[in-house]
């Protein structure tokens, strides 16, 4: 049986879809068909259901793809025991969120680096929807976001939250200390609306009863960040992110007499069973955490129910 036929049904199965099985496989879509196909006749079953435009698995199907996953983990671990010099798989498609792009992703991609450097990175930075999209979609392998995907197959693992802290330009808001009836007459900027940080800067406001003169919302940490060096207003941003850039970008923490909420970070990932690829790129994120601030990991939906709102 050509295992890499049975790859290839593992991947429609798992993503419910010839076209993005083959854009995961870089495969066109006519191949992949075809894989699946000869499968089907090497076994002598249909294993997908084609009669509509609806994914749906025959019962040998789904039986076959139990045994699929087991024979793609045999594999994996047949090359790791025996095919000692076997070089790891060079693709990975990692997603992030700004606020993790500008606090330590860039140097934990360069350990990443170091201790695998066969691996060729495909980083695409975005907000939390549309990274929760692409995994789901199977064009993303692991994705950094403020909550957990969420998703069937996919696992997420809640990071360290980032501090939050609010943010002024340095030669214009001099204050010693801001309470919040005077932040409530400043221009104020914060991530896109919905947002963790949108949401709790507002119920800030209202818990005193209080109307802020503006709330300029942004998706881009990097506008965010320019505008506030222009002396636009102030703004909610990430401590690791905020101590990268105070140097080159006039920026000052304003001393506040209430504490923001931190944004939480998650990991998500779907697991390969022919690759130990993804274990490892895993391993080395956690590496950076100290075991006693991580949680958990939920492995897929339903076993833990992660919140449906959307944050970036």
């Amino acid at each position: 049986m050509n295992l890499r036929f049975v790859e290839a049904y593992y991947w429609v199965v798992t993503l419910k879809s010839v076209t993005r099985a083959a854009d995961k496989l870089y495969l066109t879509q006519s191949a992949m068909s075809s894989r699946i196909s000869a499968l089907e006749e090497e076994l002598g079953v249909l294993l997908l259901d084609r009669r509509d435009r609806r994914f749906r698995l025959t019962v040998a199907g789904t039986r076959f793809y139990a045994h699929a996953q087991r024979l793609l983990e045999m594999q994996r671990s047949i090359k790791a025991e025996i095919g000692a010099e076997a070089v790891l798989p060079v693709s990975m498609r990692i997603g992030a969120i700004e606020s993790v792009l500008h606090s330590w992703l860039v140097p934990w991609i360069g350990k990443l680096r170091t201790e695998t450097p066969a691996i060729e990175l495909e980083l695409t930075v975005e907000t939390t929807p549309v990274l929760v999209d692409q995994i789901r979609r199977g064009a993303l392998d692991l994705v950094f976001t403020a909550q957990p995907a969420g998703l069937d197959g996919i696992r997420s693992l809640a990071l360290p939250p980032m501090d939050m802290v609010l943010v002024g330009n340095a030669r214009l808001h001099r204050r010693r200390a801001y309470d919040l009836a005077e932040l409530a007459e400043l221009e104020l900027l914060t991530f896109q609306r919905g947002s963790q940080p949108h949401v709790a800067l507002n119920e800030l406001f209202r818990l005193r009863a209080l109307e802020p003169r503006r709330v300029h919302c942004i998706s881009s940490l990097s506008a965010i960040v320019q505008l506030v060096h222009a002396g636009f207003g102030v703004a909610t941003l990430p401590r690791a992110a905020v101590e990268r850039m105070v140097a080159t970008a006039d920026l000052r923490v304003l001393k506040l007499p209430f504490t923001l909420p931190p944004l939480p970070i998650h990991l998500n990932y779907r697991a390969d069973p022919s690759s130990p690829l993804i274990a490892t790129v895993v391993d080395s994120i956690l590496a950076l955490f100290p075991p006693a601030k991580r949680e958990r990991p939920a492995r897929a939906r339903g076993v833990a129910k992660a919140s449906k709102k959307s944050i970036s």
